[in-house]
């Protein structure tokens, strides 16, 4: 019986999260592609003609793939931080709290909406990519697992956010200061073998680099990092974040304070 209530209770989650994203899709959905669309006329297009050709690909084909997962980051962060943080706000996360849901199933049904807008626009991004170079999958199941599991950790990132954030401002602090670097300097516009060594084993401690070399690999078949490290790192930090992201709700932080 607790079991079918919990999976009632993920399913309404679910449901809310995605009538929420495709509602507003004009705030969700469309402001990610026409940043995506200027990057790759900018970087791919202006500045990719005199940089030339990067581990043996079109630059613009080079880039792709990062810029298909960088939009899948931010917004799978972006929907759940703002998603949770409002139910706080709005203080209809004491509703769910009574409820019969678990912890669990509250966690998951946020995480699962931070996924459906980050493939969404992932999906948008890659038809915008398509306009600009050709793109051939090269591992299907390397490409989908990874976007899938990055999406996740993402959304865990953006779960635990929103549960210590107080104001409206807390919640665009880590997207600014750590997100937007983080991002920058995980390869999605070059390949770490340019960097000297010493910054190349620098770089190797930013989550992002993994996921976005595993998900270049995945399409384009090159990767600056060993895809077995890159599904270890991404794992260890979907079970942290996930650990993580219980304890603060069975302690109540940031809930019932």
């Amino acid at each position: 019986m607790n079991l079918a209530l919990n999976w009632i209770g993920f399913q309404t989650l679910v449901r809310k999260e995605f009538i929420r994203v495709i509602r507003i899709w004009v705030q969700t959905i469309v402001p990610p592609a026409i940043t995506m669309t200027l990057y790759f006329i900018i970087f791919g297009n202006l500045i990719g003609r005199r940089i030339g050709s990067m581990d043996g690909f079109d630059y613009m084909q080079y880039i792709a793939p990062g810029l298909i997962m960088m939009s899948v980051i931010t917004n799978s962060y972006g929907n759940v931080v703002s998603s949770f943080f409002g139910a706080k706000f709005g203080r209809h996360i004491e509703e769910m709290i009574v409820s019969p849901m678990s912890n669990v199933t509250i966690i998951l049904g946020h995480v699962a909406g931070g996924v459906i807008r980050g493939l969404l626009v992932g999906s948008l991004v890659t038809v915008v990519a398509l306009a600009f170079t050709s793109l051939k999958v090269e591992h299907p199941f390397v490409t989908i697992s990874i976007i899938l599991l990055s999406s996740v950790v993402f959304s865990l990132a953006g779960f635990i956010n929103a549960v210590f954030a107080k104001k409206f401002d807390d919640i665009s602090i880590v997207p600014t200061f750590v997100l937007t670097p983080l991002t920058y300097l995980g390869g999605v516009f070059y390949s770490i073998s340019l960097l000297p060594v010493f910054w190349q084993k620098v770089s190797l401690a930013n989550p992002i680099l993994y996921m976005v070399n595993a998900f270049r690999y995945g399409i384009l078949g090159v990767s600056d990092i060993r895809i077995g490290y890159a599904y270890a790192i991404i794992g260890l930090f979907v079970a942290g974040l996930f650990g993580l992201s219980l304890m603060l709700m069975n302690r109540g932080t940031g809930i019932r304070e």
